[in-house]
């Protein structure tokens, strides 16, 4: 920063400054008979050099360190008309002046000015600053710009793995998927986005349902991260990576084992039980399954919005015939989302505006009571829910950024009272309600989508109520010929010390549900099928 403040007053303003009074000179000739024209050129000059000494002043200022005193005056000297041939060189100053203030935002329009200006010089400067702000804010509408303004070519070694990286992201939400793997391959070892890459490279891959080259980069990532701890954020993300392409490929047995491997005390092992049971029921391992939903289904986890987890294990139970268990299980399902289900419609209906979408959504984000549901029209893990996708997320970031941003200028009571400050806030103010409004209209995107996912689930609960209806008719029928099996447990000559020994906890399963309990399980339950 200061090697380029340095230089920049070094080059001076002299040069276009005596071209602006030679100008001025030139269109003043015409009228040299008269006095007046003459002396109001002198006045002109001399306003000229006034400011061109304030814009040196400035310079020194940021040289040293000044940066607010400096960014006001080159924000001040930025809208005078006699420097409008240095109003790019001035923004761009000011801009990096901003991002020294860690204003990124505020500093993101300065760049924009300057790329506008099409200055052979200034604006490509501008656009690898842009860049860089784009990339701290998290926003993509900055990024796109900045990059549809240049050769990627162009811009310098140090931001090249960014800009792949981002642009990457960008295509894999279009659904660009070899573009995208393409872009994430360009990150180069030791860049701070390398193992994000590498994760979205994965998932890119599996999106294209390239089962195997995703298997290899997921293993390629955990090869990376080998020796980091149990449970490191990128080396489990690459185990679930792992897991999930090889559900894909179908293989349910190496599916389940890489769940297994994903660590209990993370975030993502919750996620890591549920699709482990999807695995188990692939692979006929019912028993295993019935054993995941003792965790899932605890009260630990309540505030989790899984409506399929409760079909899938009614289904289980339809599989081993424990008609009795699929009863109580649809019945929960019933009571739980039925009114999750009409609460959503009725949102839904009460309101389009995107205003109350997102006031929904702040405060579950803010919300930190033990009573989450007082305060919300919707039921919490409904809202939990839609803060945990993607695109809600990113956008809550943004504002949270743009919330400090507002912050810093609001701490300094001086700079706040200033012109530039008083921009400043006006910007943030405006991109922070056009990003909460973003943010509502994705909450109700999320709403709709919930609304048709809860209505396809209450079908599939019917079929699976007609089909135990069915097999409890089949079974009184066998009661009736004598046909009925044993009732003896399956497990009944097996030591509790085996289980003990194995890491399970043993309470013996005689159809009661377990709703506080998170841990190892081990299903003895009785099968009640031929």
């Amino acid at each position: 920063m200061k090697k380029i403040l340095l230089l920049l007053i070094a080059t001076s303003f002299a040069a276009p400054g005596i071209s602006l009074a030679q100008r001025q000179n030139n269109k003043a000739r015409p009228a040299l008979r008269k006095a007046a024209p003459a002396t109001a050129s002198r006045s002109s000059n001399t306003r000229v050099a006034t400011l061109k000494n304030q814009l040196s002043d400035a310079l020194r200022m940021a040289q040293s360190g000044q940066y607010d005193s400096a960014a006001n005056n080159l924000f001040s000297l930025s809208r005078r008309p006699e420097l409008a041939n240095e109003r790019p060189q001035v923004k761009y100053i000011l801009g990096t002046m901003l991002i020294e203030l860690k204003l990124y935002q505020t500093a993101a329009f300065q760049f924009v000015d300057v790329i506008r200006s099409n200055h052979p010089k200034y604006a490509k400067l501008a656009i690898e600053k842009l860049s860089v702000v784009a990339d701290a804010l998290g926003d993509d509408t900055i990024l796109n710009y900045a990059i549809s303004r240049v050769d990627l070519n162009d811009f310098p070694a140090n931001l090249k793995d960014m800009i792949h990286y981002r642009l990457g992201e960008i295509k894999l939400r279009n659904r660009d998927f070899s573009g995208a793997a393409a872009l994430f391959s360009r990150v180069s070892f030791g860049s701070s986005t390398y193992y994000q890459a590498l994760f979205n490279k994965g998932l890119a891959e599996l999106e294209a349902n390239q089962t195997s080259l995703a298997v290899g980069t997921f293993n390629k990532m955990l090869d990376a991260r080998r020796r980091a701890p149990v449970t490191d954020t990128n080396k489990v993300a690459a185990q679930m990576g792992l897991a999930r392409a090889l559900y894909q490929k179908q293989d349910w047995e190496a599916a389940i084992e890489a769940y297994a491997q994903v660590p209990r005390d993370t975030l993502m092992w919750h996620d890591a039980v549920f699709e482990s049971s999807w695995a188990m029921l692939r692979a006929a391992r019912f028993r295993s399954a019935l054993s995941n939903f003792q965790t899932l289904h605890s009260a630990y986890y309540e505030d989790f919005y899984m409506p399929e987890s409760l079909l899938l294990r009614s289904i289980v139970y339809l599989y081993i015939c424990k008609y009795d268990e699929m009863e109580k299980v649809l019945s929960l399902f019933e009571k739980t989302y039925g009114p999750v289900r009409r609460k959503i419609g009725d949102f839904l209906k009460s309101t389009n505006e995107a205003g109350a979408y997102y006031t929904e959504v702040e405060r579950a984000h803010v919300l930190k009571t033990t009573d989450r549901n007082a305060n919300l029209r919707l039921p919490y893990i409904v809202v939990r829910n839609i803060l945990d996708q993607g695109d809600v997320k990113r956008a809550m970031t943004y504002i949270e950024k743009l919330n400090n941003e507002k912050n810093r200028i609001e701490s300094n009571s001086a700079f706040r009272s200033s012109p530039l400050g008083q921009y400043a806030m006006k910007i943030i103010s405006n991109r922070s309600r056009n990003a909460k409004f973003a943010v509502g209209d994705m909450a109700k995107a999320h709403l709709q989508n919930m609304r048709v996912e809860l209505r396809d689930l209450y079908e599939q609960a019917g079929f699976i109520r007609y089909e135990m209806i069915t097999g409890r008719k089949d079974s009184i029928k066998k009661k009736i010929a004598g046909k009925d099996i044993a009732t003896e447990q399956i497990d009944d000559k097996i030591d509790r010390q085996f289980y003990i020994q194995n890491g399970y906890e043993y309470y013996p399963f005689q159809g009661e549900f377990w709703l506080d309990e998170v841990g190892n399980y081990h299903y003895l339950g009785k099968q009640s099928c031929e």
